[in-house]
């Protein structure tokens, strides 16, 4: 066996390698499947989009599925959630929130993965969450990203000297800026400068990539062929919470007829993946969250009040 390539970790895969250590460390997993079925909301999402020219102002099936998983979590406050934990004294917070900022995986025109906060989702029209969700496309295009990582990483590490972390702080400041082939390539001389003179309403800053409240990752926009669903998905801390959108396959279902009787018809089902942080939440936190969406699912019609905010 004869190793061909390495690949040494920039800022970004540092990031995600540590935070989803820190994930499966600490939190114990608690997963659940919800099947969607989401045959008449396809419909529904048609009619959103009647006489709709421009692509930029199309409604996307991922932007209802946002919205419908903020609408969840509205029936279920305690899933939007951060938890503060002291494992040695066991003592426990959780911090509520009053809005819903959902930290989305995106990938960037480059091909590389990175996770944007799109900030106060849960009262956004889907208008207002398309405009929002193109211009972090638009912003990410212009980024660069080990320089915004790098604002990331910075902060979280002064946080943590604040909360007492030096060796933490020290090991990381040593594994990112000593000399060698693992040190972080930041910009400098007439390249930064360059950079930085592009105004922050046109690139993403650390407002962008700061922890959201919850993260929703769309799995099926990745990949819509896929087959089957994400059994396990890791919530990054202080977060309670995570849900993966898979792709919609079609499947037998067993439906109730004009005259009640079941019947097996081929319905669109969409399966979500619901993580939860078992610490905070109970598998009873989640019923209201289930409920709203059998609501939405039963009833896909009333996605269309959600267009616009009158």
């Amino acid at each position: 066996m004869a190793r061909y390539k390495t690949d040494h970790f920039g800022i970004a895969r540092k990031i995600v390698s540590n935070m989803t250590l820190q994930s499966w460390t600490e939190i114990p997993h608690a997963t659940i499947m919800y099947d969607a079925d989401v045959t008449e909301l396809f419909n529904v999402v048609k009619k959103l989009n009647e006489g709709v020219t421009d692509k930029n102002e199309k409604i996307t099936i991922n932007t209802v599925m946002m919205k419908i998983i903020c609408e969840g979590l509205k029936a279920a406050p305690k899933m939007n959630t951060h938890l503060e934990f002291d494992r040695k004294l066991v003592r426990g917070s959780l911090h509520y929130f009053d809005h819903i900022d959902v930290s989305m995986p995106m990938i960037l025109p480059n091909g590389e993965m990175m996770t944007v906060n799109m900030h106060d989702m849960g009262d956004k029209s889907l208008k207002e969450m398309t405009a929002t969700i193109n211009d972090t496309v638009r912003r990410a295009r212009k980024t660069n990203l080990e320089e915004v990582m790098y604002e990331v990483s910075i902060a979280d590490t002064l946080t943590g000297l604040s909360k007492g972390k030096v060796t933490q702080a020290l090991r990381r400041v040593y594994g990112s800026l000593t000399p060698g082939k693992h040190k972080i390539k930041k910009l400098s001389g007439s390249e930064k400068k360059e950079y930085y003179s592009i105004p922050e309403t046109e690139r993403l800053t650390k407002h962008d990539i700061e922890q959201g409240t919850t993260t929703i990752s769309n799995l099926g926009s990745i990949y819509r062929e896929q087959k089957g669903f994400c059994a396990l998905l890791e919530i990054i801390p202080p977060q309670t919470t995570a849900f993966a959108v898979n792709a919609a396959q079609k499947r037998p279902t067993t439906v109730q007829d004009e005259n009640g009787n079941d019947v097996i018809e081929t319905r669109s089902i969409m399966p979500i993946t619901i993580a939860i942080d078992h610490r905070a939440l109970d598998y009873g936190d989640i019923v209201p969250f289930m409920r709203k969406l059998d609501e939405i699912f039963a009833n896909p019609e009333c996605i269309l009040e959600w267009k616009d905010n009158k």
